[in-house]
């Protein structure tokens, strides 16, 4: 049973169709990457998949159940990091983190929090407000939250965004070992060189439309 499961996940605004029968799967300790070009609608599916928007039609399941953000074991399954902005502004780093592992089950998570800054270059930053820090940086302190709590699936929305060679090197290892770990890994890149090293399989997104203007069948190519 795949860990998530999309069939035939469609959005429009406004009369414009932006996703039309997306259907793919995402199976345990398997890394899929989201790829197209700008206004293919990656994001917008990421949040459609998470809960953050709802599909006009087809369904979404985690685990065979139908996903529902509202339900606790789902939130206590599913990591996402998205793009800069999901912050608390009035907590520093160090404070958003330790909040997020304690929202999570984890009594003490002092020592977890210093290995996650340390990680990601983050201990510098440790008690700075989200709003003095860099883009690169919050992009770092959303993968943060992402690693200071528990997790079998891992969505992330153009992680590689705004990280130095450093940073992706580390990227790239990371997301490495959550598969090794067993984590499912779902992530949208502009990056081939980051879809090459760690995609067992890719689903592509398409901006042109077909003549009846909705976008062409969505494929998942697995290696």
């Amino acid at each position: 049973m795949p860990v998530l499961d999309v069939r035939n996940v469609s959005k429009s605004y406004f009369g414009t169709p932006v996703l039309a029968d997306v259907t793919f799967t995402v199976e345990r300790a398997e890394v899929v990457a989201l790829t197209g070009q700008n206004g293919s609608g990656k994001s917008t599916l990421l949040r459609c998949l998470i809960g953050r928007e709802e599909p006009d039609s087809g369904s979404v399941r985690f685990d065979g159940t139908e996903f529902r953000e509202t339900l606790p074991g789902f939130r206590a399954a599913v990591a996402a990091g998205m793009e800069p902005g999901d912050e608390f502004s009035d907590l520093t780093v160090t404070e958003h983190l330790e909040l997020m592992a304690r929202a999570h089950g984890d009594p003490e998570p002092a020592e977890l929090v210093r290995s996650v800054l340390a990680q990601l270059n983050l201990q510098k930053s440790a008690d700075r407000f989200p709003f003095a820090l860099s883009q690169g940086q919050r992009r770092r302190l959303g993968l943060a939250s992402c690693l200071v709590r528990p997790r079998r699936l891992l969505v992330l929305d153009e992680p590689e965004s705004n990280l130095d060679i450093q940073g992706r090197a580390w990227l790239t290892d990371k997301i490495r070992s959550e598969k090794a770990a067993g984590v499912a890994v779902l992530f949208a890149s502009h990056d081939p060189a980051l879809v090459e090293q760690v995609a067992d399989s890719v689903v592509e997104l398409f901006v042109d439309m077909v003549e009846d203007d909705s976008p062409p069948v969505v494929t998942q190519d697995r290696a």
